[in-house]
């Protein structure tokens, strides 16, 4: 069998390698908030919970935490092929099963990175609705059940 590795994608179609996925995070990062990653850390340290980036910041180090189990998964399942790769024996299989894991996870919380980077989405994610989302809401209310006691007396 073998691994199944996908690249994320990023907007305009821009495909990266897993060692890359940070530095394309990273760069998306300071282009939306237009500050270098360590002046945004610093004022999102600085001002709390209430900067606009304390969320996108959190992920950031979710997906890091990720990527650095990702290289250490392949760094062990690289060390257990050994030089002359070939079928890969049970033993394999299961840390070949762990690297692909650590991927996927690694991948789904860039996915929720890259959509917390825009600006409109984090918006969303937060709890504030853009206007063109915003319309009358029909009650579509259920009718008033019956007492406990009148549906028994009736079913007697």
């Amino acid at each position: 069998m073998e691994l199944i590795r996908r690249r994320p994608t990023f907007p305009k179609g821009e495909e990266v390698s897993s060692d890359d996925v940070l530095d394309v995070l990273t760069r998306h990062i300071e282009a939306e908030f237009e500050l270098p990653l360590g002046h945004l850390l610093q004022d999102a340290v600085a001002i709390g919970r209430a900067h606009p980036a304390t969320e996108v910041l959190r992920w950031y180090g979710l997906t890091a935490e990720a990527e650095a189990v990702v290289e250490q998964a392949e760094d062990t399942l690289l060390a257990a092929i050994g030089p002359a790769p070939g079928k890969l024996a049970p033993s394999q299989m299961v840390i070949a099963h762990q690297v692909n894991t650590a991927v996927a996870a690694r991948d789904g919380r860039a996915m929720v990175l890259r959509r917390l980077i825009n600006d409109k989405e984090r918006q969303v994610w937060r709890g504030a609705r853009p206007q063109s989302r915003v319309t009358a809401q029909v009650s579509a209310a259920m009718p008033p059940r019956p007492p406990v006691n009148a549906v028994r007396a009736a079913g007697r």
